[in-house]
């Protein structure tokens, strides 16, 4: 077994954090996998070591249109480590040292071995870590064998995202939803905790045999999680009673979706003019945002800003956040955004493309937004697209326009009519309107009227029937 270790500088700058009081940042320590398969049939759990992915498989079978690619490449246990250095910055934490770990096997008491593990123990005190996170899930009896063994805490990566989500999550729904998949985690890792999980609980009742803390403690969680469970189900109830609303207009929603950091909410911002956070770090939209935007045809739509995917998504949250994702189920167009500037695009898409098909939203109409283009180097070729793909620059700006004559072309909500209109100048609001929202080729004033050749939306058209000409 071999590995690879280093130990990043504790003076000055030379830690990677994300900022702010360093004195109230934890110190991490990160361990990386790489689970070398004996046989390349069988995909890795996580950190993904063999020939290609059983996601990028399955994306490729689902969508081949999309993908259009001979060979997907993998997760190397190297971009595997750097995505959970990038989660832990994400978290606040100030990287102090890694190690990543290959094996033929993994041990099933503690992952990668008592000996190991000591190892890491010695070298997380020597930069004082206060915690190592592992990217691997971990099991209740794997996580407190180790940590019994290296004497610090020890976190997952599931629960490094779900800490994430508790972070930026900052609306209530947000705010349920996390705590939702939270307390799905916790409740089988109650288990053998310590001590304070073999005493018996007090007061009336409890006398006698009683009921084991434990056992109060998983009590007291199911019935959080059925009243978290209640209050998303309002929200839930809310939430389609404003679809309702909206779809009793015909404005169609269109929905971003992609890898966490592809720029969703850049590209969300530079089509809207919104204020949405904009930010590297990971998982920072959890909340969804819906804005209006005018179309090249003066149509209306709607753009909804989803939170990011992730490679191996807990699926906790993906349950959790289904009132959120459920706009992308009802969504009559999907914007792929993709990260063209990074190298494992195509895995990224293919994780996308798991999530999508556990939503049932796999046979949306797609249109793929390749962004970043301006971090790339020249190549003209691969600037062009195609008809479901375009290559844009949202902090630059490049390409947005084409984005929303892309969405015009390919929604078929709210149709444009071509007509002829004869209106009174006195029909003030109503030229107005006409000037608004629709595309004007030709107009003419005539004894107090005013004749216009238009282009509008249905929504427009039907508002205006007593004026248009045989």
């Amino acid at each position: 077994m071999s590995r690879r270790s280093t130990t990043l500088p504790q003076g000055g700058g030379d830690g990677q954090r994300l900022g702010g009081n360093r004195d109230s940042e934890e110190r991490a320590f990160l361990i990386g996998i790489d689970y070398r398969l004996r046989s390349a049939s069988v995909s890795p759990a996580t950190g993904g070591a063999g020939s290609k992915s059983q996601a990028a498989r399955d994306a490729t079978a689902s969508s081949p249109r999309l993908l259009q690619v001979s060979h997907i490449p993998r997760f190397s246990a190297e971009e595997s480590l750097k995505e959970l250095r990038d989660l832990a910055i994400s978290a606040g934490a100030l990287v102090v040292g890694e190690l990543l770990q290959r094996r033929d096997k993994l041990d099933p008491a503690t992952l990668i071995g008592r000996g190991k593990l000591e190892e890491i123990a010695g070298a997380a005190a020597s930069v004082s870590a206060d915690l190592i996170l592992f990217d691997h899930d971990l099991t209740a009896s794997q996580q407190r064998n180790i940590e019994q063994i290296v004497n610090i805490r020890v976190i997952d990566r599931t629960q490094l995202i779900l800490d994430i989500f508790a972070r930026h999550a900052r609306t209530r729904e947000g705010q349920l939803q996390v705590e939702l998949a939270q307390l799905d985690y916790l409740l089988p890792r109650l288990g053998g905790r310590g001590i304070e999980m073999s005493q018996l609980g007090g007061g009336i009742g409890t006398r006698g045999p009683g009921e084991t803390q434990l056992e109060t403690d998983r009590r007291k969680i199911y019935r959080r999680i059925r009243h978290v469970k209640e209050q998303i189900e309002n929200v839930r109830r809310i939430r389609a009673q404003q679809r309702q609303r909206r779809e009793s207009i015909p404005v169609a929603t269109v929905a971003l979706v992609g890898y966490t950091n592809a720029g969703k909410s850049t590209l969300f911002n530079a089509l809207t003019n919104a204020a949405v956070l904009a930010s590297p770090k990971m998982f920072a939209t959890l909340d969804p945002t819906i804005r209006a935007v005018t179309l090249p045809s003066r149509r209306r739509a709607l753009l909804s800003d989803t939170v990011g995917f992730i490679r191996n998504l807990p699926h906790t949250l993906v349950s959790a956040f289904r009132a959120t994702l459920e706009e992308v189920q009802r969504a009559a167009l999907i914007l792929h955004v993709s990260d063209a500037a990074s190298p494992l695009s195509a895995e990224q898409d293919a994780e996308v493309e798991k999530v999508l098909t556990e939503l049932e939203a796999e046979g949306k109409p797609r249109l793929r937004v390749m962004n970043k283009i301006d971090l790339l180097p020249f190549h003209h070729d691969k600037q062009i697209g195609d008809a479901h793909t375009i290559y844009v620059s949202a902090a630059k700006g490049i390409g947005m326009n084409t984005v929303l004559e892309r969405i015009d072309q390919m929604l078929s909500a709210d149709a444009i009519r071509r007509i002829h209109l004869r209106v009174p100048q006195k029909e003030g609001k109503t030229l107005a309107m006409l000037e608004a929202r629709s595309r004007i080729h030709s107009r003419a004033y005539k004894d107090g009227l005013v004749e216009l050749e238009v282009e509008a939306p249905e929504s427009v058209v039907s508002r205006i029937r007593e004026w248009i000409l045989p």
